[in-house]
C-alpha cells in the first residue's frame, strides 16, 4: 500500500513539473525579444568568487585588455572553469605599443593575430606567484613559451614584463604585468 502511495506522489510531482516546463517553453517560444544566454559568461552569480573575466571587467586598469578579449571572442573561454593563469597587461602597458597597434589588432580581419597575442598571455593551469622561480619556462595557450626571471626581489616575464600584482580568481590566477608580451 505504501508503495502505491509513493508511486502516486511521484507521478503527481512529475506531472506538476512537466506542466511548469511546458508553460515556460511556450512562454519562451512566444517571447522572441529576449536574447538567449549562451556560454559561461551568461551565467549570473553574485555569490561565488569572480572569475578571471569578471575581475578584469571590474578593473579600471584593464579596459583595453577586456576590449581585446571581447574582440577576440574569448569571454566565454576565460569564464569557464579553467584553471587558467592570465598575464594581464595594464592599459598603460598597451599604451607603450607603437601608435595604432591596439586599434589595428581590434579590427575583425586581425582576429587571428589578436588571438595569438592573447593566447601568449594565457597558461592552462594555476601559477601562483610563489610557484614562479627564476629560469622556469611555461608553454602558453598559443604554443609559445615564456620565461620567468627574478631580479632584486621582483619577478619578470620574458625579462621585461614585471609582475606588479597577483590576483586569485575562481578559475585561476591573474598576474598583472606592466608590458605586453609579444609572441616570438
Amino acid at each position: 500500500m505504501k508503495k502505491i502511495f509513493y508511486l502516486c506522489l511521484l507521478l503527481i510531482g512529475m506531472f506538476s513539473c512537466n506542466q511548469g516546463t511546458e508553460q515556460k517553453s511556450a512562454e519562451s517560444a512566444t517571447n522572441t525579444n529576449e536574447a538567449p544566454m549562451t556560454g559561461q559568461s551568461g551565467v549570473k552569480d553574485d555569490v561565488s568568487n569572480p572569475n578571471i573575466v569578471q575581475v578584469a571587467v571590474g578593473s579600471k586598469d584593464h579596459t583595453t585588455l577586456v576590449t581585446a578579449v571581447k574582440a577576440a571572442g574569448l569571454v566565454d573561454a576565460l569564464s569557464n572553469a579553467g584553471p587558467f593563469t592570465v598575464f594581464a597587461p595594464t592599459n598603460e602597458a598597451f599604451g607603450k605599443l607603437p601608435a595604432g597597434t591596439v586599434d589595428g589588432l581590434l579590427k575583425p580581419d586581425k582576429k587571428d593575430a589578436l588571438n595569438d597575442i592573447l593566447g601568449y598571455h594565457t597558461y592552462v593551469g594555476t601559477l601562483k606567484a610563489e610557484y614562479l622561480q627564476d629560469g622556469q619556462t611555461f608553454e602558453q595557450v598559443n604554443g609559445g613559451k615564456i620565461t620567468i626571471s627574478k631580479k632584486d626581489g621582483k619577478t619578470f616575464v620574458n625579462g621585461n614584463a614585471e609582475i606588479i600584482a597577483s590576483i586569485p580568481t575562481a578559475n585561476g590566477m591573474i598576474h598583472v604585468i606592466n608590458n605586453v608580451l609579444l609572441p616570438k
